[in-house]
């Protein structure tokens, strides 16, 4: 399958262009209800992420690319916001009560945790958070 892209305004009554995007792309990759979800709120954090904070003086985008291959479903979310990398981020402490806990750092806790692997990197003046769920029980043939 050649790989899929859009473009959506980082803005977050887009977020469910978003969301409908990625999840057609888990369809054609055969993934499962469970890792479906898992890979929704994953993307459904990055996105609120950038909306947040990649585009505060100035409106931008949100570009989704999504790539199959045999062995598994790439989602990539680029923004050209200043440099930032949210795997520097701690792992929150998920053992303290609510009312003690900080505030933030659960969403990239979701993507590290609901995904098979993530990764960062700054390329040509862009952020670029990539996701990877491998398929599973997916027949290839």
């Amino acid at each position: 399958m050649p790989p899929v892209r859009t473009t959506v305004a980082a803005q977050l009554e887009n977020l469910g262009l978003a969301v409908a995007f990625v999840e057609e792309a888990a369809e054609r990759a055969g993934l499962g209800h469970q890792q479906t979800f898992g890979l929704l709120v994953a993307v459904e954090e990055a996105f609120v992420n950038i909306c947040h904070y990649a585009y505060q003086e100035r409106p931008g985008d949100v570009v989704i690319s999504c790539d199959v291959d045999d062995s598994a479903l790439v989602v990539e979310l680029e923004d050209s916001g200043p440099p930032f990398n949210p795997l520097e981020l701690p792992e929150p402490d998920t053992t303290a009560g609510l009312m003690e806990r900080e505030i933030g750092g659960l969403g990239i806790h979701f993507i590290r945790n609901l995904t098979d692997a993530v990764s960062y990197r700054r390329e040509e003046g862009k952020n670029r958070v990539r996701m990877i769920l491998q398929r599973v029980g997916v027949s290839t043939a």
